[in-house]
């Protein structure tokens, strides 16, 4: 071997080092990567899901680094997980069969009329998408990005990978980014939404739920999913398979895995994956930021949508609601429960509202999953 190959060789080594490839653009993302991993250790904001984010965005954005790319037609790491979890919609649907392992409907079974909040919480969805489509956003970028309002990832991940792919990275980061932040964003909402008054309304305890009726629950739901909205059946048909599971109480062994070792798995894929789509070259542009703003937006006026459908309702019904229950309508489960739990012990120590603020927040995960579905049939 010549000198000249010698040189010429050394000279490709380091040519092809991240260093003489880096881009002053890559910092500022390993700055918002590190944000969110601070946020999951340090704050503890929702950090089963925003630790392997902020990773998976500070790790792709070094240079040259084999992740998101195709090698000999082959997929790099990352990539497989994003293709085959996201592309093919399989993580959002295995996460769902994991919530509804974990989820006991009875207080949406015992107070039916938290149906209506849920629904209700769904008004920032529409508000953001008219102003999404004003803004210059296409049709059905719209409705994905609108979708963020109702605090629901995998909902998200599914309408956006459906409608508008390209905005998939900003659009689940925006919606988990929400979701973490729920006790941030709603206290100052509710107490303005509600008088003093409103927020000591005491509510009277649940009946008893029947098993019966639990197991009955997620038959009936998924059949009248299918029935009005079939192209969230596969989000919504797994939601109840597990909750089917949870509440027969026969396949102790499948519902374990489900709420655990799978659920974990998944979470850990689609971190990662949401975060190696946030590349600079995608990220750093004016619709990705943009839909940053919207998204927060959109969450407000669903959090007062929910609000504002309680008071309208305490027109009409004998028994009164608590408001603060009506905030609960975003489907951040349980974190938007809690929220109305404290913010009602603040004001009466002795006002349990988390069994009642249940019942919304598991209607709004069924009306996200229904503004999804109507969206896919108007344009997908």
């Amino acid at each position: 071997m010549t000198l000249n190959e010698i040189l010429d060789m050394l000279h490709g080594m380091v040519y092809l080092t991240g260093v003489f490839n880096f881009q002053l653009k890559l910092v500022i993302m390993w700055a918002i990567g590190c944000l969110f991993m601070w946020l999951a250790i340090k704050k503890n904001y929702e950090p089963l899901l925003l630790l392997p984010i902020g990773f998976g965005i500070f790790i792709v954005n070094f240079p040259l680094v084999p992740l998101m790319g195709w090698t000999d037609g082959h997929g790099e790491l990352l990539r497989v997980f994003y293709h085959y979890g996201l592309e093919w919609e399989i993580i959002p649907c295995i996460i769902f069969l994991g919530l509804g392992a974990m989820t006991d409907f009875g207080p949406l079974i015992a107070n039916p009329k938290t149906l209506i909040i849920g629904a209700g919480a769904q008004l920032g969805v529409f508000v953001t998408f008219t102003g999404t489509v004003l803004a210059g956003f296409t049709l059905k970028e719209a409705a994905s990005v609108s979708i963020i309002g109702g605090a629901d990832g995998p909902t998200t991940i599914y309408l956006t990978q459906h409608l508008a792919p390209q905005l998939l990275g900003a659009n689940a980061l925006a919606a988990y980014s929400y979701m973490a932040m729920v006790p941030l964003i709603q206290p100052g909402i509710m107490r303005l939404m509600t008088t003093a008054k409103e927020r000591k309304i005491r509510m009277r305890q649940l009946r008893p739920v029947s098993k019966q009726e639990k197991i009955l629950f997620p038959l009936v739901t998924a059949g009248i999913v299918a029935l009005l909205v079939p192209s969230v059946i596969p989000l919504m048909g797994m939601f109840m398979l597990g909750n089917l599971m949870k509440e027969c109480g026969v396949v102790d062994r499948l519902t374990d895995t489900a709420q655990g070792s799978l659920m974990n798995i998944m979470t850990i894929f689609l971190g990662l994956s949401v975060g190696a789509t946030m590349h600079a070259d995608n990220f750093l542009s004016w619709k990705p930021l943009f839909i940053f703003g919207l998204g927060l937006i959109d969450f407000g006026v669903c959090t007062m949508g929910g609000i504002l459908t309680v008071k309208i309702m305490n027109l009409f019904v004998k028994e009164k609601m608590n408001p603060l229950i009506g905030s609960a309508g975003v489907s951040a489960v349980p974190m938007a429960a809690r929220v109305s739990q404290i913010q009602g012990t603040r004001y009466d120590r002795s006002n349990f509202l988390l069994m009642h603020a249940i019942g919304p927040n598991l209607a709004g995960v069924i009306g996200s999953a229904a503004a999804a579905g109507m969206f896919i049939a108007m344009f997908d």
